[in-house]
C-alpha cells in the first residue's frame, strides 16, 4: 500500500502553509500532555490511538545502512507522540527486518503490530507468520491480516488457531487502491473479522457506499491505508494555501487536513500514513490531537478539494 511521501512538492506545500504549529510538548511533573485521539476496538473494547505509521516504500532500505539509521528518529517521534499500531507485510522487501531492528533501539511505551500473510496455500502462510516474528523480535502479533485477500479462506483456519493460542490477538484483511471491492464484501459477509483495512482519501471514497458500513454492522475496526492517495494529495494542493476554517477542527497543515477528513469517519479506527521524514511525521502525528471536523465540516471539506 505505497504512501510515497518523497516528493519535494510537500515541502514547497508546508512552507506556502507558513511554520509548523504542533501540540505543546513539554517534561517535568507539572506538564500534561494533550490527550491523543482514540477509538476503541470493537472486537474488545481496548482502544487504539488512531494514527499508526505504513512502512510500505519507506520502511524498504537494506538494514544497517545510513538509510536505516535515519529512520531511527522517524519512529521515535511517531512514540513520543502517541502513536502505537506499526503496520508492515512480508511484501514490503526489508521493511520487517528493519522494524525489527529499530524497535531493538527506540523506546516504545505501547507498541501495537501489525502484518500480513501474503502467500498462496497454508504451509506457506504459517513459514510467512514464524518469519515476521523472528524478524519483529517478538514473542506474538497484535494484529495479522491477510494481505489483499490472498487465498484468504485458507489463512483464515490458520490465523484462528494462532489466535486460540495466543500468537496472536486479532485478525484482518485487506484491501488497498481501491481494488477487490466485491471480494472484500464477500469476505466481511461471510466471516467475522475483527479488523479490515482499506483504501480511503478525498481522491477515493467509494468504501463509504458499501464496506464502512459493512464493517461497522459486522464490528471490524478499520485501518486506512494511502490516506494521501499516494502523495498526489499534496500534489493537488501545492502551492495553495489552507483555509482559514480549517483552524476550526485544529488543522494547521495539509497533512492534518487529509488525516482529519479520514478520522472524522464514524467508522474509522485508524489511518497509517508513511513517510521517512522526522518533520513529515511531526506533521502526521499533529492529526491525533485536538478537534475533528463534524458531518457540515466533513461536506465543506470535499467540496473545497473538488473546486481545486
Amino acid at each position: 500500500m505505497p504512501e510515497t511521501l518523497r516528493s519535494p512538492r510537500r515541502r514547497d506545500v508546508l512552507r506556502a502553509c507558513g511554520a509548523i504549529a504542533l501540540p505543546v510538548w513539554t517534561r517535568g511533573a507539572a506538564a500534561q500532555a494533550p490527550a491523543p485521539i482514540v477509538r476503541a476496538i470493537p472486537a474488545s473494547g481496548e482502544t487504539l490511538p488512531a494514527i499508526g505509521v505504513g512502512s510500505w516504500i519507506t520502511f524498504n532500505v537494506p538494514p544497517d545502512t545510513p538509510a536505516a539509521g535515519a529512520l531511527v528518529p522517524v519512529l521515535a517521534t511517531f512514540f513520543e507522540r502517541g502513536g502505537a499500531m506499526i503496520d508492515s507485510s512480508p511484501m514490503y522487501g526489508y521493511s520487517e527486518t528493519v522494524i525489527g531492528g529499530m524497535l531493538r533501539n527506540v523506546p516504545h511505551p505501547r507498541l501495537f503490530s501489525a502484518t500480513k500473510i501474503w502467500t498462496i496455500g497454508e504451509g506457506l502462510g504459517r513459514m510467512q507468520f514464524e518469519r515476521s516474528l523472528e524478524l519483529w523480535g517478538l514473542a506474538k502479533f497484535d494484529l495479522v491480516h491477510i494481505h489483499n485477500l490472498l487465498d484468504w479462506e485458507t489463512h483464515l483456519p490458520t490465523l484462528k488457531e494462532l489466535k486460540a493460542a495466543g500468537r496472536l490477538r486479532y485478525i484482518g484483511v485487506t484491501t488497498s487502491e481501491g481494488n477487490k471491492h466485491e471480494e472484500m464484501e464477500r469476505a466481511l459477509s461471510r466471516e467475522r473479522f475483527d479488523f479490515v483495512q482499506l483504501t480511503y482519501n478525498f481522491a477515493d471514497r467509494r468504501v463509504e457506499e458499501r464496506l464502512l458500513p459493512l464493517a461497522a454492522e459486522r464490528g471490524a475496526a478499520v485501518v486506512v491505508n494511502r490516506p494521501f492517495d499516494g502523495g498526489r494529495l499534496f500534489r493537488a494542493v501545492n502551492g495553495r494555501t489552507l483555509p482559514a476554517w480549517a483552524s476550526e477542527f485544529d488543522c494547521r497543515n495539509w497533512a492534518q487536513f487529509f488525516l482529519k477528513f479520514v478520522l472524522s469517519h464514524p467508522s474509522i479506527s485508524c489511518a497509517i500514513p508513511a513517510t521517512h521524514q522526522t518533520a513529515h511525521m511531526v506533521e502526521n502525528m499533529g492529526a491525533l490531537y485536538g478537534r475533528l471536523p463534524d458531518a457540515r465540516t466533513r461536506s465543506r471539506m470535499v467540496q473545497h478539494m473538488e473546486m481545486l
